[in-house]
């Protein structure tokens, strides 16, 4: 099978002015590039991530073939057109247009559907769509065009909001998912909390995330969250905190430490705050716990 193009390779097939584009702002798995269109007859390769067309200005007769048959329609300013991943194609349009091409990963799509289904995800695919309307996909494909040329403070990190918001709304409504397993209910397996509780207590001096605990268990962050709770009894970050408030207490009964040290090799910012979290948790100071080891 011959290597899917990536974004920045289409317009070797398909050539059209570049009106914008998000290469260089560091986005993680989301991609944008807009183009002004002359009439076209063009067949396109397979690409490596999903497409998004946005009608952004003209409208045109559209034909397309896709797995062998032809599909045809007017696109006009407001519409849509999706094309799955690693799906060859051949497009024909009559008429100057202006588009908006927004690209979705397999890597962000699968997570995101792993995370929002609850499943291991084998393949997804979008819909064989030539031309619809559907404002939430239009309006989030704008803010993605108008932040690609802002270079805006937290860019990053709105666009990852947008893509997820995007990526949900084409599997409730235009995707078909293959799963590599059936679905899994209730907490965590005995191991896999074996496994957590291990890897928390060998890093409980470090800053430990949601996401990299979720990372322990293959899991979305979202799905890991809900699982825990249901085997542990309470949220990964609050038993997190009560692992550190245990050893910061067996640490200053022993007496051994410094505090400032006890502090560093429980995860806590500083010794003000573990003086806090005791305080809340306990009713205690760790002065008072050293003095005192039964108080």
């Amino acid at each position: 099978m011959t290597r899917p193009i990536t974004p920045g390779e289409l317009p070797k097939w398909v050539p059209g002015q570049l009106l914008a584009t998000s290469e260089g702002l560091g986005w993680s798995g989301v991609g944008l590039r807009a183009y002004r269109y002359e009439a076209l007859d063009v067949a396109v390769p397979a690409l490596a991530d999903f497409m998004i067309v946005s009608y952004k200005r003209g409208s045109t007769q559209m034909a397309r073939r896709f797995e062998g048959r032809w599909t045809r329609a007017r696109c006009d300013v407001g519409d849509i057109s999706l094309l799955t991943r690693v799906q060859d194609s051949h497009w024909h349009w009559t008429d100057e247009i202006d588009v908006a091409h927004a690209y979705l990963s397999d890597a962000l799509v699968s997570r995101i559907a792993t995370d929002v289904l609850e499943r291991s995800i084998a393949d997804v695919r979008l819909h064989d769509l030539l031309q619809a309307r559907d404002a939430v996909v239009s309006g989030i494909v704008d803010d993605i065009v108008r932040e690609s040329g802002r270079h805006a403070i937290g860019g990053s990190l709105y666009v990852e909001a947008l893509s997820t918001q995007l990526v949900v709304h084409l599997l409730r409504n235009y995707a078909s998912v293959t799963f590599r397993e059936p679905a899994q209910q209730g907490g965590l397996p005995q191991a896999m909390c074996a496994r957590l509780t291990e890897y928390i207590e060998t890093r409980l001096h470090e800053a430990l995330t949601l996401e990299e605990l979720a990372g322990v268990a293959a899991m979305g962050a979202w799905t890991f969250g809900r699982r825990f709770r249901q085997s542990f009894g309470m949220a990964p970050h609050a038993y997190v905190v009560d692992q550190r408030v245990e050893r910061a207490r067996r640490l200053l009964t022993q007496g051994k430490l410094p505090i400032k040290a006890v502090a560093s090799a429980c995860g806590f910012s500083d010794q003000a705050h573990m003086t806090r979290v005791l305080g809340s948790r306990l009713g205690s100071t760790p002065a008072a716990l050293r003095r005192n080891p039964a108080s």
